[in-house]
């Protein structure tokens, strides 16, 4: 006899309920198309390593929607010092990944979450913020 709770360790992770692995691939190459394509933010990814880049973004996306994955790359700070990433600017990353999640159909709430954890990262991202 159930109660009518769903148990949370029984639904599925925001990872599986955009489709998994091959989800998030298609999520984050669209996004760095995006990204590449805006002119205040394709000069951060001159010499850049892309397909480097857009397996650690894939690895970083699948760990914050709850997949299988760890995150193997450098800590976030370490990554964009020297970049001076403008709040700006990471905005526009941010919003960026929104409308390519909106348009890979992911679900509201899976994006609110991304969000959040995106927004978690300022401080390690945009250039003289101090950590909260």
């Amino acid at each position: 006899m159930t109660n009518g709770v769903e148990d949370p360790r029984s639904a599925p992770s925001d990872y599986e309920r955009v489709g998994g692995g091959p989800a998030v691939a298609e999520v984050v190459d669209a996004f760095y198309q995006r990204v590449l394509a805006d002119d205040a933010l394709a000069p951060y990814f001159a010499g850049v390593d892309l397909a480097r880049l857009e397996r650690h973004q894939a690895l970083l996306v699948s760990q914050v929607m709850g997949g299988p994955v760890e995150y193997d790359g450098r800590d976030l700070r370490t990554a964009h010092a020297g970049l001076r990433v403008t709040d700006g600017d990471f905005d526009r990353v941010v919003e960026h990944l929104v409308l390519t999640l909106q348009g890979a159909g992911a679900p509201d709430d899976v994006i609110g979450r991304v969000g959040q954890a995106l927004a978690g990262t300022r401080g390690d991202v945009v250039a003289g913020t101090e950590p909260a």
